[in-house]
């Protein structure tokens, strides 16, 4: 199903929807359409363009720093499905201190990586594999869970996540 960008009375990024969601919102007069998609969705009596970003008419308080859930499809996003030991395709996600070491399942210790490679590193860190990351592992930006919730940024979308990373 289509999915809308959900802004703040004041162009902040809030939340994904789904378009039906974003239409009851719009018809609701609770947001207005900033951003159509395309095709339209039809009713008996309606017909409105498909919404791809909408704008709450109101104020919405929302939590300053809303920061992107630890998840393996989180993980491979922020490291652009690339492995951070060689560069090539990841396909496994690697415990920089290794969980049998007290490493935890947080951004910082978690890397995308290819299978080679987390093999290799197997149950020692990488200086001990002789191993160093390509950038470090870190929290991601604050628009990430935007990305993390939508498997594809639509262009559209990316105007108003731009000021927020």
């Amino acid at each position: 199903m289509p999915r809308a960008l959900v802004l703040n009375a004041t162009y902040e990024p809030l939340s994904v929807v789904s378009s039906r969601r974003a239409v009851c919102l719009v018809i609701d007069e609770k947001a207005e359409l900033i951003e159509p998609a395309e095709g339209v969705i039809r009713s008996e009596s309606l017909t409105l363009p498909s919404p791809a970003v909408i704008r709450l008419r109101y104020m919405v308080k929302a939590p300053r720093r809303r920061m992107a859930v630890v998840s393996r499809r989180a993980v491979f996003a922020r490291d652009e499905y690339r492995c951070q030991y060689c560069g090539s395709r990841a396909d496994s996600i690697d415990h920089v201190v290794p969980r049998s070491r007290g490493g935890h399942d947080v951004w910082e210790n978690l890397a995308a990586a290819c299978r080679p490679c987390n093999t290799a590193k197997r149950d020692r860190t990488p200086s001990e594999a002789g191993m160093q990351l390509l950038r470090p592992c870190r929290a991601p930006r604050t628009s990430s869970w935007v990305v993390v919730g939508s498997s594809l940024v639509p262009d559209t979308w990316k105007p108003y996540l731009a000021w927020a990373s």
